[in-house]
């Protein structure tokens, strides 16, 4: 059943409302930080939050050809994934720890089906 037990529940409450604090935190650092993701050389850079809002987008007069619309519009949606790739990566670093849950092998409430 449970190691030494039945489980301590106001433990486990005092353990979910830590979890959410560092949950809300980690949030709300990831909100205030900014990433960049670039395409073509650095001719098209995007500026994303940590959560995954494009705040930015830069366009290079070098990347802008009247005769080559294409071209700029794969080096915008290059840039946006390119922003996108580290703005996940971030936010897989900041929530990575919270990911695992709450004690018991393998995170869960360490309570069968949790």
């Amino acid at each position: 059943m449970f190691p030494g037990g039945q489980p301590d529940l106001s433990q486990l409450m005092k353990q979910a409302q830590e979890m959410q604090q560092q949950l809300v935190a980690a949030q709300e650092e990831l909100a205030a930080t900014e990433v960049i993701g670039t395409a073509g050389g650095g001719l098209v850079s995007a500026t994303m939050t940590g959560d995954g809002e494009l705040t930015a987008l830069t366009i290079a007069p070098a990347a802008v050809d009247p005769a080559d619309i294409e071209t700029l519009q794969d080096l915008v949606v290059a840039a946006v994934r390119d922003a996108k790739r580290t703005a996940d990566e971030l936010a897989a670093s900041a929530m990575g720890p919270l990911a695992g849950g709450l004690g018991g092998p393998g995170g869960g409430l360490g309570l069968p089906g949790f």
